[in-house]
């Protein structure tokens, strides 16, 4: 939905499973425009799309994309952002580290992102922006030489020059943008920025780069990196990092102790990969690639968890959550709502949250998600 200061937000659809053109296409139709008549029945509603690679290929066949953009003139409905992290299936099986592959060493990324930019751009409204956010090149363990990171600063140049062409060609102004996450390639604000540093430094700081490429800010993976937002929207703004999507989301953390580590292991679920950052008492950070990984470790002081837990969620007890992050990303947005303008509540994890959790059915969990950000908004003046 369109908000103040030409602001939009969505929730992103890759909480639904959905492989195919046609499964994506049936969860919209039970799930989003349920969610619509309950938050914005009569006023344009905006949708954060979730493509895999085989639905971003249903969808160029003959008349379904023509077929798509009639539904959503139909509904009321908009696209201005698509999700192209996860590549293939991403609900009701192991996913773990698989979502980063394939990563940006492979020619099946770039032609897999170029696609979904080829569909976004006959999608997204002509007076908008659009973003497709991104694996951040790839799984730290996975990267082994200097030839793979020269490779995907090449591949993901490609993909900033076919959306410069497809903006020309269109006349949108369409962005890629790389999501920094827990044990990525970049996962800090300052690895992303020297990431960013070192591809304008290869390509003569060519300008597209600047005009088509930038970050999807999570605030869950962020704060689960010991960040704090006036510090780390500095840290990209000095380096002239474009904010191309803000993803709401919150994480998991705990005060160490015996009895958290018990409350925790409640998470603890075989689909996703649920990193763990956990601050020491003298202050430094030490990294686990999964939460089994981390629970028989020594005592901390405090564990931040890549596990999106709801936005609305009040916790009670020995668990918290990391919404202070998030609130105050929504106050650098009050104060520069030209920041950002794409706004994407991400809690693509209701499926295997404990009961405690999702007591409800995912409409009504979404709808209390949009309750949640839209009073924070309004709280701001900007909705």
């Amino acid at each position: 939905m369109q908000l103040k200061h030409n602001l939009h937000l969505a929730y992103c659809t890759n909480v639904h499973r959905g492989e195919t053109w046609e499964e994506t296409f049936a969860a919209l139709e039970k799930y989003t425009l349920a969610v619509k008549q309950r938050v914005s029945p009569t006023k344009p509603y905006a949708i954060g799309l979730r493509l895999s690679a085989q639905a971003a290929f249903d969808l160029t066949r003959q008349n379904v994309l023509t077929e798509f953009k009639h539904w959503l003139d139909k509904n009321g409905c908009y696209v201005f952002t698509i999700n192209g992290f996860p590549f293939g299936k991403f609900h009701g099986e192991r996913v773990k580290e698989q979502v980063y592959l394939p990563d940006w060493t492979s020619i099946g990324r770039v032609d897999f992102t170029n696609l979904l930019f080829d569909i976004l751009a006959q999608l997204v409204p002509s007076d908008i922006e659009g973003s497709v956010s991104t694996v951040p090149g790839s799984f730290k363990e996975f990267v082994k030489n200097a030839e793979q990171l020269r490779v995907i600063r090449k591949n993901i140049f490609h993909s900033i020059e076919h959306a410069a062409r497809v903006s020309a060609l269109s006349g949108r102004r369409l962005h890629l943008a790389l999501e920094p996450e827990p044990l990525c390639l970049f996962e800090t604000t300052h690895e992303t920025a020297m990431f960013f540093e070192r591809l304008r430094a290869e390509h003569n700081h060519d300008h597209r780069i600047d005009e088509h490429l930038g970050v999807n800010y999570d605030t869950c993976h962020i704060a689960v990196e010991f960040e704090e937002p006036v510090d780390a929207i500095a840290e990209l703004q000095k380096h002239n990092i474009r904010i191309s999507k803000l993803h709401l989301s919150s994480a998991l953390k705990i005060k160490d102790s015996p009895p958290a580590r018990e409350a925790l292991s409640a998470f603890s679920e075989s689909t996703y990969l649920h990193q763990v950052v956990a601050r020491g008492h003298d202050g430094k950070l030490m990294r686990y690639r999964d939460l089994p990984d981390a629970l028989n470790t020594p005592t901390t002081e405090e564990w931040r968890v890549h596990f999106h837990v709801p936005l609305h969620w009040q916790p009670t007890g020995l668990l918290e959550s990391t919404a202070d992050h998030l609130v105050g990303i929504l106050d650098i947005v009050q104060k520069n709502p030209a920041l950002c303008s794409h706004l994407e509540m991400e809690t693509y994890t209701w499926e295997v949250m404990p009961p405690e959790l999702k007591s409800r059915d995912v409409v009504d969990q979404l709808v209390s998600e949009y309750e949640w950000t839209l009073a924070r908004l309004s709280e701001r003046g900007l909705a």
